[in-house]
């Protein structure tokens, strides 16, 4: 749980330059693979990536400034990754005009449970870290290159 506005946009920063990385790895002819058919592809990952912060800050009462459709999916990857960054920037702009440390503990109603903000911000960022990691392996997998986003990968070791 996040004490600390500057703690929460810090950690975003981070975690959201190395979902691009990971974004920016995909390529159009491999953005529908997945593990097995009829499982979350790149494509939908990287789309849900996009679209669930809107849900998360929803649920702690406020609206991005950025238009999103969950169900309707860019054509071009690239379009993916313009609204993600689109959708990032929006959020660190709102965390540092509307919250701060003593906002990150007021509770809020999520699925019936009274939550701090700042949990739900933890939540936020740790959902995008376990589908990263999900996209990591199906990159893998896909025969494309992974970027380190948390260390270096060993493609990057053995150089």
């Amino acid at each position: 749980m996040y004490r600390n506005i500057n703690d929460f946009i810090q950690e975003w920063e981070r975690n959201s330059s190395g979902t691009l990385a990971i974004f920016e790895s995909i390529t159009e002819e491999k953005k529908h693979f997945s593990i097995v058919e009829g499982h979350s592809s790149l494509e939908w990952l990287s789309w849900h990536l996009t679209t669930a912060p809107a849900y998360f800050m929803g649920q702690i009462g406020i609206a991005l400034n950025v238009e999103l459709n969950p169900k309707n999916t860019p054509d071009k990857l690239s379009e993916i990754m313009n609204t993600y960054r689109s959708v990032s920037e929006n959020i660190i702009q709102i965390a540092k005009e509307q919250l701060s440390d003593e906002a990150l503990l007021n509770e809020v109603n999520s699925h019936g449970q009274l939550t701090p903000i700042g949990a739900i911000l933890r939540m936020m960022v740790d959902h995008q870290t376990h589908h990263r990691a999900q996209m990591q392996v199906l990159l893998r997998q896909a025969g494309l290159p992974v970027p380190g986003v948390m260390g270096p990968t060993k493609e990057q070791l053995a150089k």
